[in-house]
């Protein structure tokens, strides 16, 4: 799970990411308060997070408002992935190229790519950190930019 100088390695945080499927995403709501959703998790080869979400969603409204996230990976098994980075709502070869990440991470939802009502989410990853908790001390990692 590392790099050079005991560093989070991009691709070891799209592999942690491909290798859970879900996470938690925390967005701002109206009032500035925290709002998060569970929900499923791929990951371009760039690194960047992706997600489907309805149009109409409450995530959706709050990333209009302001694109700042954060997103928590896995857990179950003593390990995470914390991230925060900044949302966007791809468009043309990025949307395409998200929308791949996806339906590769999730064929039994790719039709849902396929509706209006259903936007391509992308979270750019602007910082990282890895925690490994089976052990004492734990392990942390933070990913380098």
């Amino acid at each position: 799970m590392t790099g050079h100088g005991g560093d989070l390695d991009r691709g070891a945080l799209v592999a942690f990411v491909r290798e859970h499927g879900e996470g938690v995403l925390s967005t701002l709501g109206p009032d500035g308060g925290p709002q998060a959703a569970y929900l499923a998790l791929a990951a371009t080869d760039d690194g960047d997070l992706v997600l489907d979400a309805r149009a109409s969603s409450r995530k959706v409204a709050n990333l209009g408002r302001d694109a700042r996230v954060a997103v928590v990976v896995g857990g179950s098994d003593g390990r995470t992935v914390q991230c925060e980075g900044v949302a966007d709502l791809p468009t043309g070869e990025d949307r395409d190229r998200c929308a791949a990440a996806y339906r590769e991470a999730f064929p039994q939802f790719a039709g849902s790519l396929e509706d209006p009502g259903i936007v391509v989410v992308r979270v750019r990853v602007t910082w990282a950190r890895y925690g490994d908790y089976r052990t004492s001390p734990p392990q942390l990692r933070e990913l380098r930019y």
